[in-house]
């Protein structure tokens, strides 16, 4: 099965200056596939390229050199876009329009049907949690509403694919949770999900698989698990350690405060390899020890997301 999105070599420079004699490398050589049915994160900080990324798979800008297809089409032409969904960061909608006029609106210039529309509107709406205000005017919408209305908007043509810029910008928690929610069930569905977002929280919670720019290059792509990490750490939750156990097990773990019970305490082990953290585990067995869970030491995605990007220090 083909990818949803590959890019290959994609390189994107633009001229600028009086004379147009200045040039500014927005992309690098950039390399990239999305799977079918992911939720793919893009990151990186401002001026990375991500805009750039995102415009020139929608065909609004066309690369320097390279390629980019959306599910083995070019992404240059219009019949790639018409699987495409898509909510960007800034967007406005007739504000004097309710939420069903507006949808409806959209949905004609989408060549949308007028029965697909008459049916999936109401969908949609009830989808995002505005079915009550179906018929209040755009212009009294909250930012929250706004986004709702907006992903809404982004689905009416049933997309393959769904590109979302800050999806949950201005939205409460609640209202967080049930877009996280939709976004799940749609990756259910079989759509992909590609999303272009600062809040690295969020992103953690829904996405399967991230990738990190700067400076016009990709410079880390993986599964977010891979990403957080912490090489050779394990978090071990057991029942409180003997005083009889071996001083080189001992010496090989070290408190964590906080446990999830009274009645159990939480280590973090160093282990250089998959046989020394077992032979440790048969150490704390054999001493009575009762293990709750044994997990890897992952760091935020936030945490994770800075060290890449930030300059070495001097």
């Amino acid at each position: 099965m083909s990818a949803a999105i590959a890019v290959d070599g994609l390189c994107k420079t633009y001229r600028s200056g009086l004379f147009r004699n200045k040039t500014v490398e927005a992309l690098r050589g950039i390399d990239l596939t999305v799977g079918r049915g992911h939720v793919f994160g893009l990151l990186g900080p401002n001026g990375a390229g991500k805009t750039t990324l995102v415009k020139i798979l929608l065909g609004i800008v066309h690369p320097t050199a390279g390629d980019a297809h959306l599910f083995d089409v070019p992404a240059t032409r219009a019949e790639a876009r018409t699987r495409v969904g898509y909510l960007p960061e800034k967007h406005t909608f007739p504000g004097l329009l309710t939420a069903t006029q507006m949808l409806d609106l959209y949905g004609r210039m989408g060549r949308v049907s007028t029965a697909e529309r008459a049916t999936r509107i109401p969908e949609l709406l009830e989808k995002v949690g505005l079915s009550a205000q179906a018929d209040r005017k755009i212009n009294t919408f909250s930012k929250g509403m706004l986004q709702r209305v907006g992903i809404a908007q982004a689905l009416l043509n049933n997309p393959d694919l769904l590109f979302l810029d800050e999806p949950t910008d201005g939205v409460d928690p609640v209202g967080r949770r049930d877009i996280r929610d939709l976004l799940v069930w749609l990756r259910d569905e079989g759509t992909t999900i590609f999303i272009n977002s600062h809040l690295l929280s969020e992103v953690e919670k829904v996405c399967g698989e991230v990738a990190i720019m700067n400076e016009g290059e990709l410079v880390r792509q993986g599964g977010i698990g891979q990403l957080t990490s912490v090489e050779r750490e394990y978090r071990i939750t057991c029942t409180p350690l003997p005083d009889s156990l071996p001083g080189a097990a001992a010496s090989q773990m070290m408190r964590v405060d906080e446990a999830p019970a009274p009645e159990l305490e939480q280590w973090r082990v160093a282990a250089e390899t998959r046989t020394d953290l077992n032979a440790l585990l048969d150490t704390l067995r054999s001493h009575n020890v009762e293990l709750e869970a044994v997990e890897p030491v992952r760091r935020s995605l936030e945490d994770y997301f800075i060290d890449v990007v930030s300059p070495p220090s001097a």
